[in-house]
């Protein structure tokens, strides 16, 4: 992501208040690849993930007013972005639809395979990442994959900058429960 300035982030919200297409265009060039890495993180399917990063930019549209400079544009977006999936997030487990988006996305594509070990660790990792709570994968992502700090993950998702730092140490217990389980399954299997 970018580094800009404070000024920068100002003048580029006001551009896209004043219906200016052209700054929206810059804000989602620089910010867009990284929003779409998250939501891929979070939902697992490619698909999915490009549904929400226009869901993110059209909140964003709707919402640039509410953009007060209080934080970068950046993490303005990154906020709304989180709270937009968390949202379809638990949307989608009251419905329960989580359950048949497994079968979706366990097949990588065709061509993508160079190394079955390090495709099946991948395939394990992004399964057991769909098992954790929304808040738990949210802020584990946002703080061991994207590299934001405890109180910019508090500041994106409306929370202490405690239950950060505790959601992320969940989510790291319990991938590493669901990521054991699996690898000594494995073995378990490959023995008989």
């Amino acid at each position: 992501m970018p580094v800009t300035s404070y000024a920068a982030d100002v003048r580029l919200a006001a551009r896209c208040r004043a219906g200016d297409l052209a700054a929206f265009e810059e804000l989602y060039r620089a910010h867009s690849p990284r929003l779409y890495a998250v939501a891929c993180r979070m939902f697992g399917h490619a698909e999915d993930a490009e549904d929400m990063l226009q869901e993110i930019f059209l909140l964003a549209f709707r919402k640039v007013g509410s953009y007060k400079g209080e934080s970068s544009l950046g993490t303005w977006l990154y906020r709304l972005g989180m709270n937009a999936c968390l949202d379809r997030l638990r949307s989608k487990a009251r419905r329960n639809d989580q359950q048949t988006e497994w079968l979706d996305g366990d097949v990588p594509p065709p061509g993508a395979i160079v190394d079955r070990s390090s495709v099946v660790h991948r395939l394990d990792l992004e399964r057991a990442l769909r098992e954790l709570p929304a808040g738990c994968r949210a802020a584990f992502l946002l703080h061991d994959v994207e590299g934001f700090e405890h109180r910019e993950i508090a500041s994106m998702l409306g929370i202490a900058e405690g239950t950060s730092k505790s959601q992320v140490h969940k989510a790291r217990m319990r991938l590493r429960g669901l990521l054991d389980r699996r690898t000594t399954g494995g073995r378990s299997r490959e023995m008989r």
